[in-house]
């Protein structure tokens, strides 16, 4: 990608992180500071790495999910998170408002702990798991009048293409 390409890139995800931060905060409190529930299985061993805004409500209802599936969660806040989904090889089409990383693979956005779950018991040959946007009922997006829509976690390959992984009604 030529550097114009690039900055322009960088632009666009910058705008669209204003507007994540806006519905994050938006989002209804979660039990971020609740510990974390019992180990359960072989994940509760892996460690997420988060890398997230630190003004970011809905980044913390996602960890909070991530713990109470079992998983151990260190938080890392970042000004530049398009350096991170560039460095982590994040396709900007499939950018949401935080990147984790666990058992040599990356999430990007709220992908549901079970599907984690599932990728590190199967290991697929992948770069990891990516949920573009934000959708509503998605972990850490919960709605409070229980509303959800449907989305689907897509498998990013090594090579940067994408599959369906799990589609969630």
């Amino acid at each position: 990608m030529n550097v114009s390409l690039y900055r322009l890139a960088s632009l666009l995800l910058a705008i669209a992180s204003a507007f994540a931060v806006s519905a994050c905060e938006a989002a209804p409190p979660q039990a971020a500071g609740k510990p974390a529930a019992s180990a359960h299985g072989a994940h509760a061993a892996q460690v997420v790495h988060v890398h997230k805004d630190a003004n970011c409500g809905c980044c913390n209802g996602w960890i909070a999910h991530m713990r109470a599936a079992g998983f151990t969660v260190m938080a890392h806040d970042s000004a530049d998170m398009v350096a991170v989904k560039q460095r982590l090889g994040i396709p900007l089409s499939q950018a949401s408002c935080h990147t984790a990383e666990v058992g040599g693979y990356v999430l990007e956005g709220h992908v549901p702990a079970a599907d984690v779950q599932r990728l590190l018991r199967e290991k697929p040959a992948a770069r990891g798991l990516v949920l573009p946007g934000m959708p509503v009922g998605s972990p850490g997006m919960e709605s409070p009048d229980g509303r959800r829509d449907a989305f689907t976690v897509a498998l990013l390959g090594k090579d940067g293409t994408l599959q369906p992984y799990a589609r969630h009604p």
